[in-house]
């Protein structure tokens, strides 16, 4: 990526840093009631008994939000994951920026961490849908 891309991406983040710091608190008391209020709407459980991809997305969400970063794993790696990379990349960046621990340049993103967040969609989704049909066990 150029670095007027790298600069965009990390004004994104920043922009993201403040809806997410405004959405927070809302999420943390609503989030919860939703969950135990509505039922699942995924199409792939409700018709044919098996987990989708991003089935349990908003559980690892809401999990994390409470500081319950194990159980966030375990509902669906992918919310820990993102969470881990948009943090490495924004404190890289603002190291750099601001010229701190001798940081003169940010994480690059790169397309490998694309093709590591569908590898672990795809893992997630095959073991929770093997436990369930094979051996009976619910994940969520």
């Amino acid at each position: 990526m150029r670095s007027a891309d790298e600069k965009s991406l990390y004004r994104t983040g920043l922009a993201l840093l403040a809806l997410a710091a405004a959405a927070v608190p809302v999420m943390r008391i609503w989030l919860p009631r939703i969950l135990e209020r509505v039922p699942s709407s995924c199409v792939l459980y409700r018709f044919f008994g098996i987990y989708c991809p991003g089935c349990g997305g908003t559980r690892s969400v809401n999990a994390l939000l409470h500081g319950h970063v194990i159980m966030s794993l375990w509902y669906h790696p992918m919310v820990p994951y993102c969470v881990v990379l948009y943090l490495a990349y924004m404190v890289s960046w603002t190291f750099a920026r601001f010229g701190l621990f001798g940081v003169k340049r940010g994480m690059k993103f790169r397309i490998g961490h694309i093709y590591g967040l569908a590898g672990l969609v795809a893992v997630n989704f095959i073991i929770k849908n093997v436990l369930k049909l094979g051996f009976g066990i619910a994940m969520l």
